[in-house]
């Protein structure tokens, strides 16, 4: 499963607008002006009153996420054809409920798909609003890039390198030895894109087909006025992240039909659109990197991919998303060169030096609250380097306080790193110290 990567909360997002009278800035107030079919929102009004008997007007619109005007459009559309009815009132606001012809057609429709979500919108209009919002549009200044990498001990030259990157809005991979840092990096690269909003959809309809596309486990939120002027089919959202590791496999990279329920979940590449998909550990998954390499070479360097419904029908979805590898091993070891140079960025994380090491150690010390006698990062510099014959990483100064403040718990003491404690960390830490 798509790991959610965390967000800070930010101000000052991007607002993104759209012409068409579909745009999710501007509500539709009448069937003319939905993208979708009147058939289909007409299914999905009937089964929804199936589910639920007696809903008011009003509760209707906001289930559906369509204006009072549409809503009841097509309650008079279905009672037309008797399919539902009045059942009351509240004041002016009629209560509706389905009629036994309709009950027996809401039950074959639930047969051909259970979906009584949100109204979805026409694959063009996400395609249109998709490319629209692409990073590939965003523009990330020093100070944007120097405030989002603060927590971080980082080389000036790294971070004009980071920036670069994300201005490039292609494709990035981060590697270098484990514990340099990748994976914190391609994080924080993330969070720097996430301070754009864009729109993205409940879900997406196609031949009569639903395709769901938000997950509020991935796509945040951000708070909109009421009343709501835009398409509240919309969602208006911070640019999304989303991590994949070793658990990656084909079947995620394709549409995921449930054939219960009889709709489609959209891949974990529909997902990251407009924001930045992670491949942690590249190498390690269970789908191998020439199987990724045959299967996005085209998505890489056209934006465009080519997802496919039960039945054969191929879609084309826009690609439109910053893809980070992060891989111990160099880039040229795991995918030939024809992959590789739609890798517009490879970035290699190194070791770091004494000053660096220090640096990391006492912020690490810091925000732990642990207490460390004087010399005690030096000493732990020259264990690496003298004893193991190892290069300092960044990872080594949090696992070690970490271990620290794991004896101090179970001793029940304030943690503080002494000669002893230091000690007992290395032990428990690094392998094959006795």
């Amino acid at each position: 499963m798509a790991t959610l990567l965390s967000m800070q909360d930010y101000e000052s997002p991007i607002n993104v607008t759209k012409d068409t009278l579909s745009g999710p800035d501007r509500k539709p107030r009448s069937l003319k002006e939905l993208d979708v079919r009147q058939a289909v929102v007409e299914e999905l009004v009937l089964k929804l009153l199936y589910l639920v008997g007696s809903i008011s007007m009003l509760e209707l619109s906001d289930s559906v996420k369509l204006s009072y005007e549409v809503t009841d459009d097509i309650f008079c559309r279905l009672r037309a054809q008797s399919l539902c009815q009045v059942t009351g009132m509240s004041g002016n606001i009629p209560h509706i409920g389905i009629t036994a012809q309709g009950r027996t057609r809401a039950i074959e429709l639930m047969q051909q798909s259970q979906y009584t979500g949100v109204a979805p919108v026409a694959l063009s209009s996400y395609q249109d609003q998709t490319r629209k919002q692409s990073v590939q549009h965003v523009e990330v200044h020093v100070e944007e890039v120097e405030r989002a990498f603060s927590h971080l001990v980082i080389d000036p030259d790294l971070l004009r390198q980071f920036g670069t990157a994300l201005n490039s809005g292609s494709a990035i991979f981060l590697y270098g030895a484990a514990g340099t840092g990748k994976t914190t990096v391609a994080e924080v690269l993330s969070r720097v894109l996430a301070v754009d909003s864009v729109w993205i959809p409940h879900a997406v309809e196609i031949d009569g087909q639903i395709i769901t596309v938000f997950d509020p486990a991935i796509h945040h939120a951000i708070e909109m006025p009421k009343p709501a002027a835009h398409d509240e089919r919309w969602v208006k959202c911070h640019r999304p992240a989303v991590l994949v590791g070793g658990e990656l496999t084909a079947e995620m990279l394709d549409m995921q039909y449930n054939p219960t329920s009889k709709f489609y979940i959209s891949p974990v590449q529909m997902k990251a659109n407009n924001g930045v998909l992670i491949i942690d550990d590249f190498g390690r998954q269970r789908l191998r990197p020439d199987e990724l390499l045959n299967r996005w070479i085209v998505p890489l360097d056209r934006r465009i991919d080519f997802l496919t419904l039960i039945g054969g029908k191929k879609l084309e979805i826009p690609f439109e998303m910053l893809v980070v590898f992060a891989s111990n091993n160099d880039p040229s070891s795991l995918v030939d060169p024809a992959f590789l140079r739609r890798i517009q960025t490879k970035i290699k994380l190194g070791t770091i030096t004494e000053e660096q090491f220090a640096e990391i150690f006492r912020r690490v010390a810091r925000d732990k609250n642990v207490t460390y006698d004087d010399g005690i990062p030096e000493d732990l510099i020259r264990f690496i380097r003298a004893t193991l014959n190892e290069e300092l990483r960044c990872c080594h100064p949090r696992d070690i306080v970490n271990q620290v403040c794991w004896q101090a718990r179970y001793e029940q003491k304030t943690a503080h790193m002494d000669q002893l404690s230091l000690q007992r960390a290395v032990q428990a830490y690094f392998p094959m110290i006795s």
